[in-house]
C-alpha cells in the first residue's frame, strides 16, 4: 500500500471516529439532560406533596397537559401535544412528534425525544425562550426580553415560588398585569396591586412600570361598570411603586376618596361598594395604605365593624378588625381563602392537583371563558380560568414570608 492510500484510509477513519464521538457525545447529552429533567420533576411533585400536607390540600383542575411560554413583556406561546403555538391565536409557531414531554413548570422547560430520534428541549430563563435540538438552541421569536427569575434558594418551597412567580408573570401582557389573559382584556386594579407587590419583591417592576405611570382614570370599571370604593387607595398604592404624589392621578383619586367618606362618632372613613357589597373596613385599610405609600394626609379611621373583606387586607392594620362572617371561599374565588390565611396565619386552603398549573378562578361573572378554548374546551365548560394572579400573588406572598419555610 502506497502512502497516499494510507493517508486516505487514515483520514477516513479519522472522520468517521469524528463522527462516531459527536454521536456518542450528543447521545450521553441527552440521556443526561433527560435524567435531570425527571429528577427535577420528581423534586418538584416531591415538594408539591408536603406543600399540599402542610397548608391546605388539594383542588382539582381539568386533566390538561400544557405549558406556556413568554414570561414579562415577551410574547406568549403554548405548549400542548407536541406542538408551540402563538397563546394569543393557536397559530403553529413549531409542532414535534414529541414521545412522553416532560414539563417541569419549576423549571419552565419542556423536553422530549422525537419520532426521528432527536432531542428537543423548549425553556425559558431570564433571556428569552429558547428550543434547543440536538444540542443547539435558537430563541423563539418575540421573546428576547430580560425578566428577573429567582431561585429563592433555601426556601423550603424554592420550587413552587417560581412556579408562581411564572403565574404570575405570564400574565403581564403588553406590559400590563391582568388575571388570566386569555379571559381578561383589562387590568383589574385590585389584582394588579397584588401582582406588583410581587413583581417588588422579584425586582420586576420596570414590566409594568410604563402601565402604572400611563394610568389617568381612577376605576377600573372592570365590575359591571362599578366604581368601587377600593380602587382609589389601590391607585395610589401602585403610583407610589414607580412615581410620587405629583403624578397627575393623584388629585383625582384624592377626589374619588372624598366621595366615599363617611362620618360617625368613630370618624371618618371610606364607604362604598366592592365586588357588588359594601366593604367600609378593606376600603378603608386600600386608602390608608395607598396615602401612606405616597406620604400623603391621611384623615381616616378604620370603623370598628364587622366586614367580610377586612381579613383579605393582611399587608397592615392587623389589629382593626371585627371578627366574623370572613369571605374565605376556597373554591371558586381561592384567593379570598388564601388572603385570609394569611391574615389569621392558618393554613386551610388548596393549590391545583395538577403540576401545572397552581392556581385558578372559576365562575367569575366578567370572566369570558371562552378564550380558555385555546387550551381546552373543558376549561370553557367549567367556566375556570387557570392560572389566576391573585391567587397566584396570594399563594406567593404568604409562603414567601412564612417562618416556617426558611
Amino acid at each position: 500500500m502506497n502512502s497516499n492510500s494510507s493517508k486516505a484510509l487514515f483520514h477516513v477513519a479519522f472522520v468517521a471516529f469524528g463522527l462516531f464521538s459527536l454521536t456518542t457525545c450528543a447521545a450521553a447529552h441527552r440521556v443526561g439532560a433527560a435524567d435531570a429533567a425527571n429528577k427535577s420533576l420528581l423534586n418538584y411533585r416531591a415538594e408539591l406533596e408536603a406543600f399540599r400536607a402542610e397548608y391546605g390540600g388539594v383542588r382539582s383542575l381539568p386533566a390538561v397537559t400544557f405549558f406556556q411560554f413568554g414570561m414579562g413583556l415577551r410574547a406568549k406561546y403554548l405548549f400542548k401535544n407536541g406542538t408551540l403555538c402563538e397563546a394569543a391565536n393557536g397559530k403553529t409557531y413549531r409542532t414535534w412528534t414529541a414521545r412522553q414531554p416532560v414539563i417541569v413548570p419549576c423549571d419552565y422547560s419542556v423536553s422530549f425525544t422525537t419520532a426521528e430520534g432527536g432531542w428537543v428541549r423548549v425553556f425559558e430563563d431570564e433571556t428569552a425562550v429558547w428550543i434547543e435540538e440536538n444540542g443547539r438552541k435558537k430563541p423563539v421569536a418575540g421573546t428576547r426580553k430580560p425578566v428577573r427569575l429567582p431561585r429563592f434558594a433555601g426556601h423550603r418551597y424554592g420550587s413552587i415560588l417560581r412556579e408562581l412567580h411564572h403565574e404570575i408573570l405570564i400574565n403581564v401582557i403588553d406590559g400590563k398585569p391582568v388575571p388570566n389573559f386569555h379571559v381578561y382584556r383589562k387590568p383589574w386594579y385590585r389584582d394588579g396591586a397584588m401582582m406588583a407587590m410581587c413583581l417588588k419583591k422579584t425586582g420586576n417592576l420596570d414590566l409594568i412600570r410604563d402601565w402604572i405611570l400611563s394610568l389617568t382614570e381612577v376605576f377600573d370599571r372592570n365590575n359591571a361598570g362599578e366604581t368601587e370604593a377600593d380602587n382609589p387607595g389601590q391607585v395610589l398604592y401602585l403610583i407610589s411603586l414607580v412615581s410620587d404624589k405629583n403624578h397627575p392621578l393623584v388629585p383625582a383619586a384624592l377626589a374619588a376618596l372624598k366621595k366615599f367618606e363617611v362620618k360617625d362618632e368613630s370618624g371618618v372613613y371610606i364607604k362604598g361598594r366592592s365586588d357588588f357589597s359594601d366593604h367600609p373596613v378593606y376600603q378603608t385599610k386600600w386608602a390608608k395604605f395607598g396615602l401612606r405609600a405616597l406620604g400623603l394626609p391621611d384623615p381616616y379611621v378604620i370603623p370598628a365593624v364587622r366586614d367580610s373583606y377586612s381579613s383579605l387586607f393582611w399587608m397592615d392594620y392587623r389589629d382593626q378588625h371585627v371578627a366574623g362572617g370572613e369571605a374565605a371561599d376556597r373554591d371558586s374565588y381561592p384567593y379570598l381563602g388564601w388572603a385570609t390565611d394569611h391574615f389569621q396565619r392558618k393554613k386551610l386552603s388548596p393549590i391545583s392537583n395538577r403540576d401545572y398549573p397552581l392556581t385558578w378562578e372559576i365562575q367569575a361573572s366578567q370572566a369570558d371563558y371562552a378564550g380558555m378554548a385555546i387550551i381546552d374546551p373543558q376549561f370553557t365548560r367549567e367556566k375556570t380560568s387557570a392560572p389566576h394572579t391573585w391567587h397566584a400573588a396570594e399563594v406567593f406572598l404568604y409562603v414567601l414570608g412564612d417562618p416556617a419555610g426558611q
